[in-house]
């Protein structure tokens, strides 16, 4: 009971403070180790290499052998002859330089891998009470925002100590007098330390890979359509990859090994530089970016994979673009579609390859035959 009286006293006592210096939480020591790997019969180096090209073909193959059983020709955005008939790539030729562009990629993520400082561990609470101090120093705001928006904070904290004394701490600036350790110093309250942590891991990795979203798209964007514009990056880089008029999941990464390091490699690994991830990040990059890929070119249009509902730039969307008629559009890749909605390069015409736009003309023409037949009747 006596301690409760005092923390109210103390609240009453934020409630008269409106600006004010105080001191703020002592940040805790920390030590540095060197991090262990994270599976222990693989090191995070060669975990980062293996991932994308094991995630590649487990993938790619699975949707392989959906695609030569015939389990959803409902989805299909292609029939299988068109496959055999339409591609001017064997299934081998696409095999062996996927192979290709990989081991190119493994030897430039060794690279990068290389060049990345030592994983180390230890300051997670320190890197925490940071974002904590932050937050405390950002409630020192708070009785100027209310102030200009005609509302007395000293009134309101007042009001608020006796019932709720965090709150009217909060309101009076992040104001706690009654927040202390055994031996006196000042301590964050509780929720500053459970934001500070969401803060720390959830939505500072969540905007690391969204830029570096973000940063693959732009690359892929301009330097896929670059490749286009230009004759004669066209002819002698790009027009491999177009030999798949019906693209198929292990041909995503079937391109000139030049473009496919320039592509795909050098602007996933600018992404990860750029947005100072951790090698662990890394790898979950590297293999969201590749599943999405594969995804994109699995000939199939499924109402319920959720890559292909997440964004409209799914494996329809990316089949417009391997056709003649669609060639000169559709360049956005491999997440999302707005620099093609901003640039005016994405495609408007009447033509789908979409299983629903088959089923619909193939139920006109057989309404209109079922017409014909009527008549002649």
């Amino acid at each position: 009971m006596g301690n409760d009286t005092s923390i109210a006293a103390a609240a009453a006592m934020a409630a008269n403070y409106t600006l004010f210096e105080t001191a703020l939480p002592p940040l805790p020591e920390y030590t540095l180790e060197p991090q262990g790997d994270l599976l222990s019969w693989i090191s995070d180096f060669w975990l980062s290499l293996v991932v994308p090209v094991v995630v590649y073909w487990i993938l790619s193959l699975t949707f392989h052998a959906i695609d030569v059983a015939d389990i959803f020709p409902q989805y299909r955005l292609h029939t299988p002859d068109e496959i055999t008939k339409r591609n001017h790539a064997t299934r081998y030729e696409v095999a062996r330089d996927v192979i290709l562009q990989q081991a190119i990629q493994v030897a430039t993520g060794a690279v990068l891998a290389l060049t990345e400082p030592p994983e180390m561990t230890g300051k997670v609470d320190y890197d925490i009470a940071v974002w904590a101090t932050r937050i405390r120093l950002a409630q020192r705001a708070l009785p100027t925002i209310l102030g200009t928006l005609g509302l007395n904070t000293t009134a309101i904290s007042k009001n608020l100590a006796d019932s709720y004394p965090i709150l009217a701490g909060a309101v009076a600036g992040g104001y706690y007098p009654f927040l202390t350790s055994a031996t006196a110093e000042p301590v964050f309250a509780g929720w500053e330390l459970k934001l500070a942590a969401a803060i720390y891991h959830i939505l500072v990795p969540g905007v690391q890979f969204l830029v570096a979203i973000i940063i693959l798209d732009t690359w892929q964007y301009f330097l896929h359509r670059l490749m286009h514009v230009n004759k004669w990056l066209y002819v002698h880089f790009h027009s491999r990859h177009h030999r798949l008029y019906v693209p198929y999941a292990y041909g995503a990464l079937y391109n000139h090994p030049f473009e496919g390091f320039l592509l795909d490699t050098v602007g996933a690994s600018l992404a990860f530089k750029a947005t100072f991830m951790s090698l662990r990040q890394g790898i979950w990059f590297w293999s969201f970016s590749t599943i999405k890929t594969v995804d994109d070119h699995c000939g199939y249009s499924f109402p319920w994979d959720p890559l292909q509902l997440i964004t409209s730039n799914n494996a329809a969307y990316h089949d417009i673009h391997h056709q003649h008629w669609g060639i000169k559009t559709n360049f956005a890749q491999p997440f999302f579609t707005f620099w093609d909605t901003l640039l005016n390069t994405k495609y408007t015409g009447t033509r789908s390859n979409k299983p629903s736009a088959f089923r619909k003309e193939a139920d006109i023409a057989a309404n209109k035959a079922a017409q014909a037949a009527e008549k002649d009747n």
